[in-house]
C-alpha cells in the first residue's frame, strides 16, 4: 500500500513536472514570438491581447532615474519595478552598460519581455555639447543645426538612448523667461524651419537604424508665453494669436515626421495644456492627423490639482488619458489610478488600449522588438562619442552662432601686432559655464573655455593671462585693481561677462536682465584704461546692456557655446572667421520694453517721427520705442550695401530681386532677410513678417543678385474663425541685412 501511494505520488509529481514545463514553454514561445514578430497592425493587436490591464498601465508609465535631476525627484528602485511590468520607458538614465541591465530586466524577466524606452533631454548635443539651441539658430544656418542633431542622435545612441526631449519650439518675446534659451527665437517662420532640421537630424530616414533616435517636440502650446516672463505661470491667449504664431513650429515638426509629443504646463482657455481636450484630440489629432504619441511634461498630470481644474490625482489621472496624453512622466498618476478608474466605469479600456498601442507603434519604429539591445553598443561608443570629426563640427557651430554687436574703430578682429592679451571677468576661464544649461552628458572638464582657447590660437605669437576682475553675481570689487593694472600692461583686454549657465533653462526666469552683480562696473573700470577692449558676452537670453553698448568699443555675443566654446570664440576674434550670425530674439534697452518683438501691431497711435514731442501716441516718457538691437541684428568685419531691389507679379508668383555688394575689406556671409508688410486687411497685421532669407557668402568687392519667390499662400493669414486665406491690396517689400536697416518697395497683389 505504502509502494502504491509512493508510486501514485510520482505520478502526480510527474504530471506538474510536465505541466510546469510546457506552461514555462508557452511563456517563452510567446515572449520569443512577440519580440521577433514585429509586423505592423498584426504584431501590436496580437500583443496587446495578451497584455493584461496592470501590463498595458505599466507600459505608459515613464519614471525619473537619478543620473540626472531636471524635476521633484523621490529615489525608487527603478529594476524591481521593470520586472512588476511597472515601467514602459525610462528618462534621466545614462550610459550603455547601465541602460542593458534594465532592459535586460524587461526583456528577460517579465511574462511579455516588452522592451523599455529610453530617452534624455538632450537638447543641444550629448556628450560633444554645441552653442545652446538660441545661439544655434542665429547662425541662420539650417544645414549646420540638422547636423548637430545628427551627431546628438550618433552620440546619445551609442551610449544606449533611443529618445530626445527635443526640439521645443516654443516662440517667445519675453527675454525673462529662461527657457528662451532652448528654442529659435521669437520669430515663427524661422522656428518652423528650425523644428524640420532639429527632427531631420535626430530622426534621420529610418528610424530603425541604430544611429538615430526618436524626436520629442514640445511643449504643446504656448509655453513661451508666460506672463510675466516667470517659469510654469498662466498663459493667457486668443485662439487667433495661438494659429498666427504659436502652433505653426508644432505642425511643422509633425509635417516632419516627429514621433512624439510632450504638452506644456501652462493652460490654454483655461484649461491646463495637458488636460486639455481640444489642443490634444480635436487639433493635435483630428485636423493635423499626428499619429505618435503624447506625454505629460514632469509630473504635469498631478500638477492639476494646483491648476484647480482636479480634486485629487484619481480626477487628474481621468481628465488626462481622457484628453488623449498616452504617457505619465514621472508623476505615477496613471500607475496609481487608471486600473481603478476602469473598474469604477470612469473610463474604459479601450482607452487605455488606444494610448498602449501608441506607445508599442513607437517602440516597433525604433526596432527595439527586433532587438531591444541595439542602442548599447560599446564599441560604437568608442568610436562614435566626441571623435575629431564631431569637435570639428562643434567648434564650427560656435564660431557660427556668434553675433557681432559692436565693433568701433574696427577693434575687431584682434591685430596680429598685439603681443599681450588680458582676459578679465568672470567668464574667461570657466569649463561648466561654457556648457550652458541642458548640458546632457558634457563633461565640464572636456570644454575649452575662452582663455584656452585664445592661448591655443595665439600659440606663441602673444602671450594671454586671465584674472577673475569680479565674480558672476557678488558686489565685491577688491579684485578690480589687479584686473585694472593687467588691462594697463596688455596691448589688447577682453573683457569674458555674462551670467552663469545655470541663470537661464528651466526654472531660471529673471526680474533684471542685465549684467549680473558689479560686472558692469568692472567693465567700465576696465575701459577707461583706454586699452582696445572687446567685450564677449556668455548669456542664455537678451540682456539689456546698453550702459555697455556706450562703453565698450566692441562686443562679441557668443550665448554658451558648449564643448568647443573657447576655439570658436578665438576664431571669431582673431579673423579666422568672420562673423555672420543674427539676432533672433530683439535685444531690450531696458526691462520695461518687455515683452518686446520686431513683428508688433501699430496701434490706432503709433509713434511719429515727425512729432516728436506730441505726447498721445504709443510710446514711452523715458524710454525710445526701439529695442537696442533689433531682430536679425548682427555686424560683420566687412560691410554690405543692398540696392536695386525690384518686385514683380507673374501669375501666382511674387518675385523679388536685390543686389547685395560687399563693401569692404573682407570675404563674407551675410544672411539676406526678406521682410512682408499687409498694410490693408480686415484683421491687423504686424509691421513688419520674416517670409525668407538667404546666407550667402560674398567677396569683397563683389556683389549677388539674389531671387526670392513668394506665392499668395505665404501671404495668407488666419482669420477670426480660424481659416487661413489670402486678401490681396497693398504689400511693402523690405530687404535688408536685419529687420530694421532695410531696402522697400510697395507693391499691389491682387
Amino acid at each position: 500500500m505504502f509502494k502504491s501511494r509512493k508510486q501514485s505520488l510520482n505520478k502526480i509529481q510527474i504530471f506538474f513536472l510536465i505541466f510546469f514545463f510546457l506552461e514555462i514553454s508557452n511563456s517563452c514561445k510567446q515572449k520569443s514570438e512577440v519580440s521577433t514578430n514585429s509586423n505592423g497592425d498584426a504584431f501590436i493587436d496580437e500583443l496587446i491581447g495578451q497584455m493584461t490591464l496592470e501590463e498595458k498601465i505599466g507600459q505608459l508609465n515613464l519614471v525619473a532615474s537619478s543620473d540626472f535631476i531636471t524635476g521633484d525627484f523621490s529615489a525608487t528602485d527603478i529594476s524591481k519595478k521593470v520586472r512588476e511590468g511597472k515601467v514602459g520607458a525610462i528618462l534621466n538614465i545614462r550610459s550603455a552598460e547601465r541602460i542593458r541591465t534594465v532592459q535586460q530586466a524587461a526583456v528577460e524577466e517579465t511574462r511579455l519581455g516588452i522592451p523599455i524606452l529610453f530617452g534624455l533631454d538632450i537638447i543641444h548635443g550629448y556628450k560633444t555639447i554645441f552653442p545652446i539651441p538660441l545661439g544655434l539658430s542665429c547662425s541662420f544656418d539650417l544645414d549646420m543645426i540638422e547636423k548637430t542633431a545628427r551627431i546628438a542622435a550618433v552620440e546619445s545612441s551609442a551610449d544606449g538612448l533611443a529618445w530626445t526631449y527635443s526640439p521645443m519650439v516654443d516662440v517667445s518675446r519675453d527675454p525673462r523667461w529662461g527657457r528662451v534659451a532652448e528654442g529659435a527665437g521669437e520669430d515663427t517662420y524661422l522656428g518652423c524651419l528650425v523644428a524640420e532640421a532639429y527632427v531631420r537630424g535626430y530622426q534621420g530616414d529610418d528610424q530603425s537604424a541604430n544611429n538615430t533616435i526618436m524626436a520629442c517636440v514640445k511643449h504643446f502650446a504656448a509655453y513661451g508665453d508666460a506672463e510675466a516672463g516667470r517659469e510654469y505661470n498662466t498663459v493667457d491667449i486668443s485662439k487667433l494669436t495661438l494659429f498666427e504664431y504659436y502652433l505653426p513650429p508644432f505642425k511643422a515638426a509633425i509635417d516632419a515626421g516627429v514621433g512624439s509629443l510632450m504638452t506644456a504646463f501652462n493652460e490654454i482657455s483655461g484649461v491646463p495644456a495637458t488636460s486639455n481636450k481640444w489642443l490634444l484630440r480635436d487639433l493635435l489629432r483630428e485636423q493635423w492627423g499626428f499619429d505618435g504619441f503624447t506625454v505629460s511634461d514632469y509630473t504635469s498630470i498631478n500638477e492639476l490639482e494646483n491648476h484647480g481644474v482636479a480634486a485629487d490625482t484619481s480626477q487628474a489621472a481621468e481628465l488626462v488619458i481622457k484628453a488623449g496624453v498616452d504617457m505619465d512622466m514621472q508623476g505615477s498618476a496613471y500607475l496609481h489610478y487608471l486600473k481603478q478608474l476602469v473598474e469604477e466605469g470612469k473610463i474604459t479600456e479601450d482607452l487605455i488600449d488606444q494610448a498602449v498601442r501608441r506607445v508599442i507603434e513607437a517602440k516597433m519604429k525604433l526596432g527595439l522588438f527586433d532587438d531591444p539591445y541595439k542602442y548599447c553598443d560599446e564599441e560604437r561608443v568608442k568610436i562614435d562619442i566626441m571623435n575629431a570629426e564631431q569637435l570639428a563640427a562643434a567648434r564650427e557651430s560656435v564660431a557660427k552662432s556668434c553675433v557681432l554687436l559692436k565693433n568701433q574703430n574696427h577693434t575687431l578682429p584682434i591685430s596680429k601686432d598685439v603681443k599681450s592679451i588680458a582676459i578679465i571677468g568672470p567668464l574667461g576661464n570657466s569649463k561648466k559655464d561654457m556648457l550652458g544649461n541642458w548640458m546632457a552628458a558634457g563633461e565640464p572638464k572636456k570644454a575649452v573655455t575662452l582663455m584656452e582657447g585664445m592661448i591655443n590660437k595665439a600659440g606663441s605669437c602673444a602671450s594671454v593671462k586671465w584674472m577673475e576682475g569680479c565674480k558672476v553675481n557678488d558686489p565685491d570689487k577688491s579684485g578690480f585693481a589687479e584686473a585694472v593694472n593687467l588691462a594697463r600692461q596688455s596691448d589688447f583686454v577682453i573683457l569674458a561677462l555674462g551670467e552663469h549657465g545655470w541663470m537661464s533653462g528651466e526654472a531660471a526666469s529673471r526680474t533684471d536682465i542685465g549684467l549680473p552683480g558689479v560686472q558692469n562696473n568692472l567693465a567700465e573700470a576696465v575701459i577707461k584704461t583706454g586699452k582696445p577692449t572687446a567685450v564677449v558676452l556668455f548669456n542664455g537670453r537678451p540682456l539689456t546692456i546698453t550702459k555697455l553698448d556706450e562703453i565698450a568699443p566692441a562686443i562679441l555675443e557668443t550665448w554658451f557655446g558648449g564643448t568647443q566654446a573657447g576655439n570658436g570664440i578665438a576664431d571669431v576674434l582673431f579673423g579666422d572667421y568672420n562673423p555672420s550670425g543674427k539676432l533672433t530674439m530683439t535685444f531690450p534697452r531696458s526691462v520695461g520694453q518687455v515683452p518686446i518683438y520686431y513683428n508688433h501691431k501699430n496701434t490706432g497711435r503709433p509713434i511719429n517721427p515727425e512729432r516728436p514731442d506730441f505726447k498721445y501716441l504709443s510710446k514711452y516718457l523715458d524710454s525710445p520705442n526701439d529695442p537696442l538691437y533689433p531682430f536679425g541684428y548682427g555686424l560683420s568685419y566687412t560691410t554690405f550695401k543692398y540696392d536695386g531691389l525690384s518686385v514683380e507679379v507673374e501669375g501666382d508668383q511674387i518675385n523679388i530681386r536685390v543686389k547685395v555688394s560687399n563693401t569692404g575689406d573682407m570675404d563674407g556671409e551675410e544672411v539676406v532677410q526678406l521682410y512682408v508688410q499687409d498694410n490693408i486687411g480686415t484683421i491687423t497685421r504686424p509691421v513688419k513678417e520674416l517670409k525668407g532669407f538667404q546666407k550667402v557668402m560674398i567677396k569683397k568687392g563683389e556683389s549677388r543678385i539674389l531671387t526670392f519667390t513668394l506665392t499668395r499662400d505665404d501671404l495668407a493669414f488666419y482669420h477670426p474663425d480660424l481659416t487661413k486665406n489670402f486678401e490681396p491690396g497693398e504689400f511693402v517689400v523690405y530687404v535688408g541685412g536685419n529687420s530694421k536697416d532695410t531696402v522697400s518697395e510697395k507693391i499691389i497683389i491682387e
